[in-house]
């Protein structure tokens, strides 16, 4: 038995960007839309809304998590960041000196796989860049400048620790 019925309303409490927010939704509310429209976070972006597109990633636990697919309630004694709450971080500043975006659309979604990807291995292969870009679509550009800016990102990082 469901430990709250779909159309019931109810009030949560989640940590979102290290800040706390009381927030009245329905126990069907899935996080992405949460984010964007009952506290006004709108870097996840809509796309597919079924998981396959990555416009609407967010990292739960320093974990990617495609928002469309979790519910808000699901999201109740984790950690979530969005877009918002990246500031000039080393990823960001990579992609705009790699020019890797173009519409912008899924940019966000991107940033935060790389993210992501640097949270659980700041020195990942080749082949590990890719599959977790590949989780991720553009339908504007190559990936070739997304993975020159997390390649530089680590390439930092990798410089830093050999001073």
């Amino acid at each position: 038995m469901n430990r709250y019925p779909t159309n019931q309303r109810i009030t949560i409490n989640l940590e979102i960007n290290k800040e706390w927010y009381e927030i009245d939704i329905m126990a069907s509310d899935i996080l992405l839309y949460v984010l964007r429209d009952k506290i006004g976070l709108t870097g996840a972006k809509p796309g597919c809304l079924n998981g396959d597109c990555g416009a609407c990633t967010v990292i739960v636990n320093n974990q990617p998590i495609k928002s469309c697919l979790m519910l808000a309630i699901e999201a109740i004694d984790t950690e979530i960041l969005t877009i918002e709450g990246l500031k000039d971080t080393p990823i960001q500043r990579a992609f705009v000196e790699h020019f890797a975006f173009q519409c912008g659309y899924c940019t966000s979604g991107f940033i935060l796989i790389c993210q992501a990807l640097l949270l659980n291995d700041n020195n990942p292969s080749p082949e590990k860049i890719k599959t977790w870009l590949s989780s991720n679509i553009c339908r504007c550009t190559g990936y070739k400048e997304i993975e020159e800016s997390i390649r530089s990102v680590i390439n930092n990082i990798k410089n830093q620790s050999i001073k």
